[in-house]
């Protein structure tokens, strides 16, 4: 997975829905192959960001907490 095609959204300290907000945002500008990954402190983000994929069509590739801060990794698929 190349860097350059990975965009950091830093939602820590937002809580719902600004995480889903910021992502959002983010997809817009985002291109197929892009890897987008949220950070957020709201442990909302978990169902939120599988419902969002699922209903963008993208691909969750990795949920994960660590030091009280959730890691949500997106695949763009789709545009």
């Amino acid at each position: 997975m190349a860097d350059e095609n990975k965009k950091i959204i830093d939602a820590r300290g937002s809580s719902c829905p600004g995480p889903i907000v910021e992502l959002s945002k983010a997809y817009r500008e985002a291109k197929v192959g892009d890897i987008l990954e949220v950070w957020s402190t709201d442990p909302g983000i978990k169902a939120d960001a599988q419902a969002w994929a699922s209903k963008t069509k993208n691909q969750i590739l990795e949920i994960k907490e660590e030091n009280g801060v959730i890691k949500v990794t997106i695949k763009v698929l789709n545009r």
